[in-house]
Order: C-alpha cells, then structure tokens, then sequence
C-alpha cells in the first residue's frame, strides 16, 4: 500500500495537475490518502511528484494513523468498537495488517472517510521545495514514509 501525502499548494500550477490531486483526494495540504499499489495509482502519484511525498506504509504506522486520525462520515472518530461491530477483524490493528497486506480495503469500513487530516510534521519539514536525495521532502520516501507519517500523527 501506497500512502501519499500533499505538501505544496496548487497556486499557478497546471490544470492536469489539479485534476490529479483531486482524483487522488488530496484537496488540501497536509492530507493523506492510502492507495493501493497498481499501475494506475502509480501514473496519478508520478504526475504529482513535485507536489506530494509517498512510499510503502508499514502497518504499524497505518494502525496509528487510523487510531489517531481515522474519521467517519459526520467527524465521528474511529474507534475499535466501531471496527469490531461492523467489520469481521477485532480491532483497528487487525484491520491495518490486513490493509497493508491486501486482503481487505478501507472501504469495506462503512462511513469510513477516505483520508487522513494530519498535523504538519513536529520539527517541521526538511524542505518543501527538494527531492529526497536532494535533501527534502518531495517523491519517493521509500519505507522513509513511516518517519514522516510518525511525525505527522
């Protein structure tokens, strides 16, 4: 599993490209989706790689993240009672090992919200305008992304 994070605003920048990050819902700053790894997210996620940072989550992180950030439809918050009474896994740990692992969706949750509104990162960004193997924040973070995705919790 993919998960994509939007850093950079859309200000003066191409229409694909908007169009693109709403495909993708990342619709502001600081957002983050989890997608699956195919080639057509993986085309959407590389014409956007200036404007976004993703990688391979790890389900340790995606547990968290779901705990700390989940959302359902009316900003309720996910919780592991709510995981238990309408999915077939105990808790949100278990449904996290089992997203990463590909067996299951985030969809199959009902009146699950399909991304995650974090915090900016704590200690701030490296830079917004660099790549990764320039010394930033942009593109491909590898298994790196959990790091960002702790301090963004």
């Amino acid at each position: 599993m993919y998960a994509v994070v939007r850093l950079r605003s859309v200000v003066n920048t191409r229409p694909q490209i908007k169009d693109t990050l709403k495909m993708l819902r990342l619709n502001r700053n600081n957002h983050c989706a989890v997608l699956e790894e195919n080639p057509h997210n993986k085309g959407m996620i590389q014409k956007v790689k200036d404007y976004v940072a993703w990688g391979i989550i790890s389900p340790e992180i995606l547990g968290q993240m779901m705990h700390n950030r989940g959302e359902l439809v009316g900003g309720i918050q996910l919780t592991d009672d709510y995981v238990k009474e309408h999915t077939s896994f105990d808790d949100i740990n278990a449904m996290a090992q089992a997203v990463c692992s590909g067996d299951v969706s985030l969809k199959d949750v009902p009146q699950l919200k399909p991304l995650f509104r974090l915090h900016p990162p704590r200690k701030g960004h490296k830079g917004i305008k660099k790549t990764v193997p320039e010394g930033g924040t942009l593109g491909y973070h590898g298994d790196g992304i959990n790091a960002l995705l702790h301090k963004m919790r």
